[in-house]
């Protein structure tokens, strides 16, 4: 995977999504007047040509006549990202940010490289930097407003993505980076405004399309399904276009209540991704295997009590129950925060390209308890920015909870609060909604026999968290008892985490807060319960789902 201005979140359809780095043209930037930029420029459209060797070769060779040269090292910090080695790109990105702290472009190319491996508090510290300088160049912009998006910061976002357009309109994916910001902050007009200028620009841009369809209930006098079908078709052997393109097909004929065509359609849009070599190559069974060996000890080396952890398979909750906790005057939603993994992966220093991975769960069991607890303050460290300065806050990684048992032994006095949603439902809301393609991790949604052996994975790992932490640190919490007794849930939620009752949590639609996830729009609304029981719309097409889950429901 490239270093793409890609923002990342779990269990979002909206993804930040412009040209990276080494994809920049001259048409879609302004003028780089010094040497270092021009000679930066050079060399990283040389990257977009695939002429990785003449470049590796010719960034030796200036490294040769001068060692503290910036240039060579951001684009040896380049290719290795294009091949997958991202912690080798960050080293080489972190000493061009070093060797050239006055060029705005190294610290934007760093930020862009910790954001990769989760350290959303360095890669906001280097998008500031780089927005302590005159921004002229729209693509520098336009990155320096993807950094602050896939920290969580959209507020910052918005004026870069802005400026990008103004200093250059012409590039669509400028525009869908600025509507995609605009829905995480639920200004809900201006993003469909946005992404309907970047299909003025690319009619065939994806993600813009996929996005509209995502923002409002479709009709039958207001849709587009002319329109999707026929670039579907354009575009059926492209993986991604595909993906994106039938899911808004699929949600479409869902909001028509033509359920039976739309679980067909879905089943289209992931073909090309089902059948990926590199997708079907990850396997999930020892990484829930190996995730249940790290509950063996409990360290005694925090009693900090502000992280509140809400895991979870996607959609099933976790979203309600992050805006119904951050509603609270003594809370911040810090987002969807990679830090935690970032940090085990570090601490065992296992070779694998992959954050999390069988084998680093398996190393994290050699962890004492002095690694634990510099874990346990590093992340609180990163946190405190990115939840700018609560005393407490949210941090809404579904995916998470492979790490409960590590997360207890780093932070003991943390509160784990774990999602759970009837079966059937589970494994359709994970099928039916496209989460990012950025990570292998989600291949399972891929088909829904796979789904359905996931979710029993899932409940297994759920099984033995229950059974091994301690219960006045993790609790499970049903989506459905929420939306049919909010109050007395919304009550035990808080007297789990230590919280006084506070009237606002029950109105969590009206916070006012980014919200980052496949949820954005809906979180936005009260309570309902139209999803409870969705499947059973399906007919007989969820049969084979129903007899891959056996006795769950």
């Amino acid at each position: 995977m490239s270093i793409h201005n890609t923002v990342q979140p779990c269990s979002a359809m909206v993804q930040i999504c412009t040209l990276s780095c080494v994809n920049t043209t001259v048409e879609n930037r302004m003028t780089m007047p010094d040497p270092i930029s021009n000679k930066l420029l050079s060399g990283l459209q040389r990257i977009a040509a695939k002429e990785h060797k003449q470049v590796h070769a010719l960034a030796i060779e200036m490294i040769k006549v001068n060692v503290k040269d910036p240039v060579p090292y951001c684009l040896l910090g380049t290719i290795a990202a294009e091949y997958g080695n991202h912690i080798k790109a960050l080293e080489l990105l972190e000493r061009a940010a070093l060797l050239g702290p006055n060029n705005p472009y190294f610290s934007a190319y760093h930020g862009q490289g910790l954001t990769i491996l989760g350290r959303q508090q360095d890669a906001k510290a280097a998008a500031d930097r780089a927005s302590k300088h005159s921004v002229d160049d729209a693509h520098l912009a336009d990155t320096i407003g993807v950094i602050y998006s896939r920290t969580g910061f959209h507020e910052c976002a918005v004026p870069f993505f802005e400026k990008a357009v103004s200093l250059n309109d012409a590039p669509a994916n400028f525009h869908y980076n600025l509507a995609a910001s605009l829905q995480f902050l639920g200004d809900f007009d201006a993003a469909e405004k946005a992404y309907f200028e970047t299909l003025k620009r690319d009619s065939k841009a994806y993600r813009a399309w996929s996005s509209i369809v995502g923002l409002k209930k479709q009709t039958h006098e207001l849709n587009h399904l002319p329109e999707l079908i026929s670039l579907f078709e354009d575009l059926q052997d492209h993986e991604d276009g595909s993906l994106h393109l039938g899911h808004a097909i699929a949600k479409s004929l869902e909001d028509l209540e033509r359920y039976e065509e739309s679980l067909d359609w879905l089943k289209k849009a992931k073909r090309l991704k089902l059948g990926s070599t590199d997708e079907a190559l990850f396997s999930y069974e020892p990484l829930f295997d190996a995730a249940k060996t790290t509950s063996k000890k409990l360290s005694k080396v925090s009693n900090d009590a502000s992280p509140i952890f809400i895991i979870g398979l996607p959609r099933t909750g976790t979203t309600l129950v992050d805006r119904i906790i951050s509603s609270h005057t003594e809370v911040t939603a810090a987002g969807e925060l990679n830090i935690f993994p970032g940090l085990i992966k570090t601490a065992t220093r296992t070779p694998s390209n992959m954050v999390m991975d069988a084998d680093t769960f398996i190393a994290s069991n050699n962890l004492d308890d002095e690694a634990l607890e510099k874990i346990g303050q590093q992340y609180l460290q990163s946190a405190k920015e990115l939840s700018r300065g609560a005393g407490r806050f949210t941090d809404k990684m579904p995916l998470n909870f492979f790490y409960a048992g590590l997360i207890q032994q780093a932070l003991p006095e943390a509160k784990i609060i774990a999602l759970r949603r009837g079966a059937m439902d589970s494994c359709l809301s994970n099928y039916r909604q496209l989460l990012t393609v950025q990570h292998s991790y989600y291949h399972y949604t891929y088909d829904l026999n796979e789904t359905a052996n996931f979710y029993r994975q899932f409940d297994s790992l759920m099984a033995h968290w229950r059974s091994t932490l301690p219960s006045s640190n993790f609790i499970e919490v049903a989506y459905e008892d929420i939306v049919h007794d909010q109050e007395n849930q919304t009550r035990r939620l808080l007297e789990f985490c230590g919280l006084d009752w506070q009237e606002a949590c029950m109105r969590f639609h009206e916070n006012e807060a980014p919200v980052s996830t496949a949820s954005s729009v809906q979180v936005r609304q009260p309570l309902y319960s139209g999803s409870i029981g969705r499947w059973k719309r399906y007919g007989d097409k969820l049969d084979g789902l129903k007899a891959a889950l056996g006795d769950f429901k």
